[in-house]
């Protein structure tokens, strides 16, 4: 695609990848503007965002290219951080960072670009190799991934550092994010305590016998491994959820009592960048393996045997055999 002379406008985080895709649509003769999106942040906890917006304005300005910041914190708050909450509070695994791509990155931040003239979004997300975040992308409507560039997707995490240290970019070495994308150096423990706080209870092993106490039943998701009190060493992981009545079932095994992939597959609020009659094979978690299958209406139905298990509330993402991402849906 020649680009020379498109009003392009980049989310940058802060982050290596984002300021390597401006410079590079830069060098490639592009209107560039860079816009740090700013979210929603727990009050009173450690963020760092305001960190994360000076490195974007450093950015912008060694490449340079005009910088604008937008408040997104409204449907932020809305549209993630209730989202998660209310999953979490009905025992759930929710899946925010996708949620943040589909109404704040490219949602609300999409429509104001292009209501302020951009041509074209883009973003530092990677579409293949070891980083592939196309697991995250599934929501994002197709027209609005046919108008948004990912300059560094297909590139090796390496390749991109070396350019970053060739533009000269401050952030060139900075390490990257970990974790949900609004908490910073919160982790979702932390900030799950602050919002539903300590209710402890019985942990119970796979024969009923209890064998600890761990910190609120809606603090886990399944197959996380969980801390308990008074408990022999583990490791302990998270076999199932008793909400009503504040229990944990646990054992040493990562392996979980939820719906085994070799049983068809409930899935709702699906998205189609593709054909669903393409299906080759489903991911049900980010960095999972994959299984084999089709889909028939709002169900996967899987045609080979796997070890992978399915979690209500998770994601469930579909990919032909030449491995383009279809599209994908929530576990039910």
């Amino acid at each position: 695609m020649d680009i020379r002379g498109k009003k392009i406008w980049v989310g940058l985080s802060g982050g290596v990848d984002s300021a390597v895709s401006a410079s590079l649509l830069k060098e490639a003769g592009a209107e560039v503007t860079g816009v740090f999106i700013k979210g929603w942040y727990p009050p009173g906890m450690p963020c760092t965002w305001a960190n994360d917006r000076r490195d974007a304005m450093r950015v912008a300005a060694q490449i340079p290219i005009p910088f604008l910041t937008f408040d997104a914190s409204r449907v932020y708050k809305e549209n993630v951080i209730d989202y998660l909450l209310k999953e979490y509070r009905i025992g759930r695994t929710p899946n925010p960072d996708i949620m943040c791509n589909r109404d704040v990155k490219f949602g609300v931040f999409f429509h104001y670009a292009k209501k302020h003239g951009a041509d074209f979004i883009a973003m530092g997300h990677y579409l293949s190799g070891e980083k592939d975040q196309r697991y995250f992308l599934w929501a994002v409507p197709k027209e609005i991934i046919q108008q948004t560039i990912f300059p560094v997707g297909t590139m090796p995490k390496e390749l991109v550092r070396k350019k970053a240290v060739t533009y000269g970019l401050p952030v060139a070495r900075k390490p990257d994010s970990q974790g949900i994308c609004f908490l910073g150096p919160v982790s979702v423990e932390e900030f799950l305590k602050k919002e539903f706080g300590v209710h402890p209870g019985q942990a119970i092993d796979m024969s009923g016998i209890v064998i600890g106490q761990h910190e609120g039943v809606i603090l886990s998701t399944l197959g996380e491994r969980v801390s308990l009190r008074g408990a022999i060493s583990g490791p302990w992981f998270v076999q199932a959820k008793n909400i009503e009545r504040n229990e944990l079932v646990v054992s040493k095994s990562k392996k979980t009592l939820s719906k085994s992939s070799t049983e068809k597959i409930l899935f709702t609020e699906n998205n189609w960048l593709g054909s669903a009659s393409d299906v080759f094979e489903a991911q049900f978690r980010y960095r999972g393996p994959r299984t084999k299958g089709i889909v028939e209406g709002n169900i996967f139905i899987p045609q080979e045997d796997t070890s992978e298990y399915v979690v209500p509330g998770q994601s469930i993402v579909f990919y032909d055999k030449d491995d383009v991402l279809l599209g994908g849906g929530i576990i039910s």
